[in-house]
Formats: structure tokens, C-alpha cells, sequence
């Protein structure tokens, strides 16, 4: 089982549990329910970061 819940000063935007991995996909899904807890930049939960791995670097999420 795998967790992902992003903090804000705030408390937490999105959680989100999933069973095995996380895939360039399933992430994708991740992000594109995180953004609705999100504002535009330069505005308060406007950043998001993300480390170098593979699933961070899909095609989809470069726009970002």
C-alpha cells in the first residue's frame, strides 16, 4: 500500500492511497486531484515539488 498526502501550510491538500506502485499514469491522476486543492502562482498552495524520479517526469506532467 502505497500513501501520497501533500502538506501546505495548511494541513493536507490531497491524500491519496493506492495498493503496489504508483505509475506514470496512476500519478498523473494523483496531480490532477491535488491541482484542484491548488491556486495560481504567485498564490497561497501555487508550487508544487517533486524529487527526480521517473513517475515525475512523465510527458503529461512536463507542462506543468
Amino acid at each position: 500500500v502505497f500513501c501520497a498526502a501533500p502538506l501546505s501550510l495548511s494541513g493536507i491538500l490531497h491524500l491519496d492511497v493506492l495498493e503496489g506502485s504508483y505509475t506514470a499514469a496512476s500519478f498523473n491522476s494523483f496531480v490532477d486531484g491535488l491541482l484542484d486543492s491548488m491556486n495560481p502562482f504567485p498564490g497561497p498552495n501555487s508550487i508544487i515539488v517533486m524529487d527526480s524520479t521517473s513517475i515525475h517526469k512523465s510527458a503529461e506532467l512536463r507542462p506543468l
